[in-house]
């Protein structure tokens, strides 16, 4: 399907990055206003803040609902600035259509999801049927899952419903595994979207991809040098306070010194693959450390079963049976068998010193 995207015009001034920032959720009017107007005097253009906050269980802290929106009207009123906020169900298209929101995201579960999304995409066109015309941005988080076509998907859904104005959000994606990213980035799927549609506008969401305060720096500056065309920044004016995500949010002076420490290139141009390769080669590592780490966490309770039941800590026919097993499947893989095996040989020797431990300790 031929869709031409273009560029979103949202930037304070030309050749900049487009910043949007403000807390994870609107928790109350002053927490509200002081923030965006702190935001405001730094120059941002855009502020965001959820007030309908899907949460993974119950219990948590799932937002403040419509009464937000009256205070996001307000901020907009005092500062000039743009307001942007997520909505997931036709309802809230409504209400912050009515509400004059300037830009409305799509999360990253609702995009996963292509009933959600079709039902959001037949809100635009009902509430333009209604009211005769929508002046709204629209920016579509990538899917949780690791899966281009979905989002693909999404922006098509949305673009026969008539939005033209569509920009996308790379807020990393969900992974079993621990490690140092809380949504691992997996940078070629934005840039195999950038391919897909070379003129949409691309923002990163180091808050969401890190997790973690300390990670938003380095990763925003990952960002620019990729060719971003703007990042979305949870910011907090009391963030170890925040009701939802406040490990990831920054103050709006740490946010200012971020930013005066970022460097944009004046003459960007498209990130060179071998950079795209040695990121997700960094992704790879992590991701084996972590799971070495949970292996051997289980080697451990192993060794305390073993202790428990007076079993030998080295078993040799298990460990035969396991190497052969998964030589076979290095075969499948077009690994190298002899690799795989010197390879389980420095597992198994770290596994049972880790079991040998245990005795001792036991």
């Amino acid at each position: 399907m031929a869709v031409q995207i273009e560029k979103l015009e949202l930037q304070s001034k030309a050749n900049a990055p487009l910043l949007i920032a403000g807390p994870c959720s609107a928790e109350n009017r002053a927490q509200t206003l002081e923030t965006a107007e702190a935001l405001c005097n730094m120059g941002i253009r855009v502020f965001r803040a959820g007030i309908w906050k899907p949460r993974t269980k119950p219990g948590c802290f799932e937002g403040v609902g419509n009464i937000g929106l009256e205070w996001l009207k307000e901020a907009k009123q005092k500062t000039g600035m743009l307001m942007c906020t997520e909505v997931a169900t036709a309802e809230h298209v409504f209400m912050a259509l009515e509400a004059g929101i300037d830009i409305l995201w799509i999360g990253a579960r609702t995009t996963t999801d292509p009933f959600a999304v079709e039902a959001l995409a037949e809100a635009f066109r009902d509430f333009e049927t209604k009211r005769h015309s929508v002046d709204v941005t629209l920016l579509i988080k990538n899917p949780v899952n690791p899966d281009v076509e979905l989002w693909c998907g999404a922006i098509e859904r949305f673009y026969n419903r008539g939005i033209r104005k569509i920009g996308l959000i790379h807020r990393g994606f969900s992974s079993y595994s621990t490690g140092r990213y809380r949504n691992i980035p997996l940078w070629d799927i934005p840039i195999e979207m950038k391919r897909r549609f070379p003129d949409i506008t691309m923002i990163c969401d180091p808050s969401h991809i890190g997790g973690d305060r300390n990670l938003v720096a380095s990763i925003s500056q990952q960002a620019m040098d990729m060719n971003y065309d703007g990042l979305m920044i949870e910011c907090h004016i009391e963030p170890e306070k925040a009701l939802s995500d406040k490990a990831q949010q920054l103050s709006p002076p740490a946010l200012k010194e971020m930013l005066q420490h970022l460097i944009v290139r004046d003459n960007r141009q498209p990130q060179d693959s071998l950079d795209v390769f040695r990121n997700r080669i960094d992704e790879l590592d992590e991701n084996l450390i972590s799971i070495l780490s949970e292996r051997m966490v289980v080697a451990a309770k192993i060794g305390r079963y073993k202790e428990e039941h007076n079993m030998p800590v080295l078993q040799s026919l298990r460990y035969g049976e396991l190497v052969e097993r998964l030589k076979e499947k290095a075969l499948e893989l077009n690994l190298n068998e002899e690799f795989i095996q010197a390879l389980m040989e420095i597992i198994h020797k770290e596994s049972v010193r880790i079991q040998m431990e245990q005795r001792k300790n036991f």
